[in-house]
């Protein structure tokens, strides 16, 4: 588990096809601390896990799926990510509960200064919009950032200048892929209430509390949620 916060960013030394999958090579110093092989790095917001180790660089494999899913397959020598150690259980919690498991891409739609900080506006897919929410937070190649508007293409955030200057955010250009991890909190809520995300849901369960549920195993539906603001 992850927090969002950022440590350092790396730079990618190689990316080599290996076995339908691909070996990644990442130049790195603070993160190389106290990690052993097998341990987990996040990059760009995907747990990976480090198969080797030296003194300014880590490896990791990366299955097919991770390239189909993710900004990793676009990455090439010289590019530079996001980078941080699995959360330490004696640390502090300063972002947000990131699993380093993205849901998906989106594309850096714009950006737009407002005084010391910059607007970064990310188009995205219908179902991972669907689970961002104003003042909640999402993961952005790793980042924990709090989401400031968002309407049913886009969704924006404002980025201050220590975050800019500690992360690869605004290096990215219009166009750019980024890769995007919903809050969990959010992705269980939908499960569990049956709004998508897998048929093991409320709808399932004969009771809740110990008494009957109905026919479709819950009293609680969507239009009873926004008939009570929700």
């Amino acid at each position: 588990m992850f927090t969002g916060i950022i440590e350092e960013v790396g730079r990618v030394q190689s990316l080599e096809a290996a076995q339908a999958g691909a070996r990644i090579r990442i130049g790195a110093q603070k993160v190389l601390q106290g990690t052993k092989v097998g341990d987990s790095i996040c990059v760009n917001g995907v747990c990976l896990t480090a198969t080797s180790l030296g003194a300014d660089f880590f490896t990791a494999d990366v299955m097919a799926e991770t390239l189909r899913r993710s900004n990793l397959g676009s990455l090439s020598s010289g590019s530079e990510v996001n980078l941080e150690r699995a959360m330490n259980a004696e640390g502090r919690f300063g972002g947000h509960i990131v699993s380093g498991h993205i849901d998906g891409t989106g594309t850096i739609a714009r950006t737009e200064r407002e005084g010391n900080a910059v607007w970064v506006y990310v188009s995205a897919s219908s179902e991972i919009l669907s689970l961002i929410v104003q003042k909640g937070s999402i993961a952005i190649d790793g980042i924990s950032l709090t989401v400031a508007k968002v309407d049913q293409k886009q969704f924006a955030v404002s980025v201050i200048p220590h975050t800019g200057e500690e992360t690869t955010l605004l290096s990215k250009k219009v166009g750019d892929l980024v890769n995007l991890e919903n809050d969990i909190v959010g992705k269980y809520v939908q499960k569990l209430m049956g709004l998508g995300g897998g048929s093991l849901g409320l709808a399932n369960n004969p009771s809740i509390g110990g008494r009957s549920t109905g026919n479709n195993g819950s009293n609680i539906t969507e239009e009873f949620l926004r008939e009570r603001g929700f």
